[in-house]
């Protein structure tokens, strides 16, 4: 203890030493902290961090991401050597973390947090904690903090919560399924001090930690004898390679060594620094009173004449070619002009319809006032927006256009487009297609954690009419293991996923063909119709109908499926399994970039209930979110895991190449595939085909008007 006294000694000495910026480094279980204990930090707003190390045969892997500037959360998959479960010598758990900075650094105040470790894993790594962090220099910091569960195991003492209740004195202990939240077990038992000390030296790089742990690894040295736990002070040094990557090497327990990479990134900022797309071109302002040329903003002779309109929509289409803009129509009157546009590679809508209207002041006639630029999406027109040509002309140098704009353009949902129309020739039919490598990869089998294919793949989309299109992709492996599945489902549940491994041993594979038809069936209303092999394990038909109106945070949406089990080929055949599925759902935008899901209906194996889902969606295309299921299948019969959760990830390319693009990565990460709360994988729901186009993603991005 003599440890603890002189870190508690240090933080008081400290006491209203200069607070300093955020530098919070992580600990082994990837959450803010010193090596093997939390701290009271938190890492800078939206980082999105990897880690992966360990010791003494346990290995860790966690994927971080600051979800607000206070609220941290984690996912681990661990794996420990020697521990031995049934036939398996290898400990393989999941579990989810959650830190909670209460307050931040000040002159006086140190950062205070609390968290909960493993809250809702099988409960090996199971622990609640409370934390302060205090900065006595600008590179010397010092952590002391109480801990509950596994963090009050070593040298612990009566839980001091028990002189409020007789029940926080005990907890109950063991590993269960996993996936269920212990509340009877959250700061519950005896409780023990931790602490450390964390200096960074002169060399900017590197950095030392001391630190005095309170786990005492019960189970790993008593029931498995996996090390030997001879101190509970630890050592550590963190060596930054560059901003984005750590390397961390630790003595541990007295008795192992042990190491960590650290790989972090922020969706805030681009890797490459910015953008590589070509600038656009100035808005063309008219001539005023007196000037040259002032006297043709009252010549409307070429109004109504077919020759001019057809010229006009001709010129504009040339302009807009570079930055990949199609024009489906456009309507002309002597005053008012509207282009119906397809967007085909800006990620920002924002940034496509002010391209748009740039070229407009530079084409049309000086008599037109008013632009109104349509987005089409997938067929279907999603949004009008009406700008009038003077605010363009007066706000392009603005010291705040952005905002300027924004208050004076009108978004509505699209009317009948007016005066003489000219539609585009070409466009409908039309093919298209790619070939190129995919990677598919599965994790978390206890037989083998990871195991991928690489191969071609093979994608086609024929337009037939507007909304009305075929399409599909084939892919053919060429080397992997995702064959080498050999764990058979033990669900009582219908196997609708857990027989995934029986799909995988297909080379070559028609992952879907489909056709689709999405419509407008009426004002702030969104239709989809989809039929055919859906996705790799689902044969059938979709249908959808979606209420979103342009300026409303809030959707509604309704979807009927009836579908069959696809032959285990992943070939035209299906199997006997055949169900209907369908979901209500609601939708919210809440603002600062936060969305939330809920859909409530049937699932594929016939259980009723609903899905939970958040995600923080980025200006620039990122989304980081996080779903759960609960149905009416009883945990127990779930299986492992007790209900369907999981990670959502997309990184879009225009991130990661800076040139301007709508493509993107959707990476669902979940722990475990099992039968309870699954659903259909469909590729086009309205929703976010819809959403991407409407005020409440236009407004974050739009600066990007003058982009």
């Amino acid at each position: 203890m003599k440890f603890f006294r002189l870190i508690i000694a240090a933080l008081l000495a400290g006491a209203g030493g200069a607070a300093t910026a955020e530098t919070a480094s992580l600990n082994s279980f990837g959450m803010p902290g010193l090596l093997d204990m939390p701290s009271g930090e938190a890492a800078p707003d939206a980082q999105f961090s990897i880690t992966s190390g360990g010791f003494a045969g346990t290995y860790r892997n966690s994927m971080t991401f600051q979800i607000s500037p206070r609220l941290t959360g984690s996912f681990r998959y661990t794996m420990i050597g020697g521990w031995t479960v049934g036939p398996l010598t290898t400990y393989l758990d999941r579990s989810f973390d959650i830190h909670y900075r209460l307050t931040e650094e000040g002159r006086y105040m140190p950062a205070i947090a609390v968290g909960l470790r493993d809250f809702i894993g099988t409960g090996i790594y199971s622990g609640e904690y409370l934390v302060a962090t205090k900065h006595l220099t600008q590179n010397l910091k010092v952590t002391v903090g109480l801990g509950w569960g596994r963090l009050g195991s070593y040298n612990g003492f009566r839980n001091p919560l028990a002189s409020i209740h007789p029940g926080f004195a005990t907890r109950t202990g063991g590993a269960g399924l996993g996936g269920t939240p212990r509340l009877g077990n959250w700061f519950r038992g005896d409780a023990a001090f931790f602490g450390g000390i964390e200096w960074q030296s002169p060399n900017p790089r590197l950095s030392f930690k001391v630190e005095y742990s309170s786990d005492a690894y019960t189970r790993e040295i008593g029931t498995h004898s996996i090390f030997v736990h001879r101190s509970p002070v630890n050592f550590g040094v963190d060596y930054r390679l560059s901003e984005r990557t750590r390397l961390s090497g630790y003595y541990m327990y007295g008795s192992e060594l042990g190491f960590r990479v650290t790989m972090a990134l922020n969706p805030k900022n681009s890797p490459i620094g910015g953008s590589l797309e070509g600038a656009p071109a100035p808005v063309f302002v008219r001539p005023g009173p007196g000037e040259e040329g002032y006297e043709l903003r009252d010549r409307t002779d070429w109004a109504g004449q077919s020759e001019w309109s057809h010229s006009l929509r001709d010129n504009l289409q040339a302009a807009l070619a570079a930055d990949r803009i199609i024009i489906l129509s456009a309507g002309f009157t002597a005053t008012r002009v509207e282009v119906r546009i397809r967007n085909e590679i800006y990620g920002s809508a924002a940034q496509a319809i002010g391209r748009v209207a740039r070229m407009m002041s530079r084409v049309l006639p000086l008599s037109v006032e008013t632009f109104v630029v349509t987005i089409v999406e997938a067929g279907m027109p999603v949004v009008s927006a009406t700008i009038q040509r003077s605010d363009l002309e007066a706000l392009e140098n603005d010291p705040d256009a952005a905002n300027a704009m924004l208050a004076r353009v009108k978004l509505t949902d699209p009317v009948r487009m007016q005066g003489d129309i000219v539609r585009a020739d070409g466009i409908y039919p039309q093919l298209k297609w790619r070939i190129g490598p995919y990677l598919r990869y599965s994790a978390f089998d206890p037989d083998n954690p990871l195991r991928a294919d690489v191969g071609i793949r093979v994608q086609g989309k024929y337009d037939i009419a507007p909304g009305l299109s075929v399409s599909g992709s084939l892919t053919q492996k060429v080397v992997g293991n995702m064959n080498t599945v050999t764990r058979l489902s033990s669900s009582a549940l219908p196997h609708v996923r857990s027989d995934y491994g029986f799909y995988d041993k297909a080379d070559l594979a028609l992952e879907y063909l489909t056709a689709d038809y999405l419509f407008r069936p009426g004002r702030n209303l969104y239709g989809r119709i989809s039929l055919g092999y859906l996705e790799r394990m689902y044969a059938g038909v979709s249908a959808e109908l979606l209420w979103k109106p342009v300026n409303s945070r809030f959707a509604l949406g309704a979807e009927v499926n009836y579908v069959a089990q696809r032959a285990f080929d992943l070939g035209f055949g299906v199997q006997s399994y055949q169900i209907a599925t369908g979901h209500i759902s609601a939708y919210l935008d809440m603002r600062n970039g936060y969305t939330a899901q809920v859909d409530v209906g049937r699932y594929l194996a016939g259980d009723l209930g609903a899905t939970f889902t958040v995600d923080r969606e980025f200006a620039n295309g990122w989304i980081v979110g996080a779903f759960f299921t609960l149905t009416d299948v009883p945990f127990a019969t779930y299986g492992e895991g007790s209900f369907d959760k999981g990670i959502r990830l997309r990184i879009p390319l225009s991130w990661t190449s800076g040139k301007p693009s709508k493509a993107g990565t959707l990476s669902v990460i979940r722990p475990l595939s099992r039968d309870g709360g699954a659903r259909l994988e469909i590729r086009n729901r309205l929703y976010e085909t819809v959403r991407r186009n409407h005020r409440s993603r236009l407004e974050p991005a739009w600066g990007r008007f003058w982009r």
